[in-house]
C-alpha cells in the first residue's frame, strides 16, 4: 500500500476533495496548510499542521515528523509580497536560490519543487491522486459548439497560448473574434464577472482555458467545475473549451447536467503548444 501522503494545501475545494480520496482508499494523509490561504475545513478531522508560507523549515519538519515522503501541492496560493512573507532562514535561503522576485508563477512553481524534491520528497500530480479527473478530448455534454463558437475557440486558443507562454495566464473570453478579456492573477472567476460588463451583442463568447505551454503539470493545472459553469452562464458565454488531458474536472457529475440545463457546452480539445 502507498504511504501516507502530504498534501500542500492552497485554497479551493481541491484539499478537501483529495483527503476524501485518501480515505475513501484507505491512504494516511497529512495536510500541510497554510494561514491565509487554505480554507480550515479542509484540515477538520484530519492530520495536519498550519504553517506560514516563509516558514520554510518549519514545514519541512512538520513534513518529515509526519512520515511523509510523497507530496501533492493541491489548489491555489495568492502569491505574498516580500513583507507578507516574513521568511525563515531557509526560507531566505531558498528565494535566494529560486530568484523568486524574478520568476513568473509556473517559474516559481518548478524552483518550490525542485526545492521540495532536493530534500527528498517525491511530487505527484492531483490526477495521480484523483484518476480519471482530467477533461477528455471531445464533448462533455449534449451540447456542442457552433460555427462562430468553433471560430471563438480558435481565437482564444492563439492567444491563451501566447499569455502561456509569458507565464501570465491560462484563460481568455472571446465573443465574435474580440478578446473580452484575460486571465492574469485575479484568477478566472474574476475575469468572468468582468467580462459579463463587457459583453457585446449577438451570440455570447466563450472561455477558453489551457496550461501554460511546458508547464509543470504537477501543480496549478487548469480547473474548471460548477462555479466556473455558472459563472460563465451568468457572463453570458455559449461555453467552455478546455485542453483535453491537461485540465482538471472538478463534480463532473454535477457540472456536465448543469452546462446540458444552462445550454451551454464544454468541450475537451487536442492541443499542439
Amino acid at each position: 500500500m502507498a504511504g501516507k501522503l502530504g498534501i500542500l494545501a492552497g485554497g479551493g475545494e481541491m484539499p478537501s476533495r483529495l483527503v476524501q480520496a485518501c480515505q475513501e482508499a484507505g491512504r494516511e494523509v497529512f495536510v500541510l496548510a497554510f494561514e491565509g490561504q487554505t480554507d480550515p475545513s479542509a484540515v477538520q478531522g484530519t492530520e495536519h499542521a498550519w504553517s506560514r508560507l516563509g516558514a520554510v523549515g518549519g514545514a519541512l519538519q512538520s513534513l518529515r515528523d509526519a512520515g511523509v515522503r510523497e507530496l501533492v501541492m493541491a489548489g491555489p496560493i495568492r502569491r505574498p509580497s516580500m513583507r507578507e512573507l516574513r521568511p525563515d532562514l531557509r526560507g531566505l535561503q531558498f528565494i535566494a536560490k529560486a530568484g523568486m522576485e524574478s520568476q513568473g508563477d509556473d517559474g516559481l512553481l518548478r524552483a518550490v519543487i525542485s526545492g521540495l524534491e532536493e530534500e527528498g520528497f517525491r511530487l505527484l500530480g492531483i490526477d495521480d491522486v484523483l484518476p480519471g479527473a482530467l477533461a477528455e478530448e471531445g464533448q462533455l455534454g449534449k451540447h456542442g459548439p457552433d460555427r462562430q463558437a468553433e471560430s471563438d475557440i480558435a481565437r482564444g486558443l492563439r492567444v491563451a497560448l501566447a499569455l502561456g507562454s509569458a507565464d501570465v495566464g491560462q484563460a481568455v473570453v472571446v465573443q465574435g473574434g474580440i478578446v473580452l478579456g484575460v486571465e492574469a492573477i485575479e484568477g478566472t472567476d474574476r475575469l468572468l464577472a468582468r467580462c459579463k460588463d463587457l459583453r457585446r451583442a449577438g451570440p455570447g463568447g466563450v472561455l477558453v482555458k489551457v496550461k501554460k505551454p511546458g508547464q509543470e503539470t504537477r501543480a496549478d493545472l487548469p480547473t474548471i467545475g460548477p462555479r466556473t459553469l455558472r459563472n460563465a452562464d451568468s457572463a453570458g458565454l455559449r461555453g467552455i473549451a478546455v485542453q483535453a488531458g491537461a485540465t482538471l474536472v472538478m463534480d463532473r457529475d454535477k457540472l456536465i447536467p448543469a452546462a446540458d440545463r444552462a445550454g451551454l457546452f464544454v468541450i475537451g480539445l487536442r492541443v499542439e503548444e
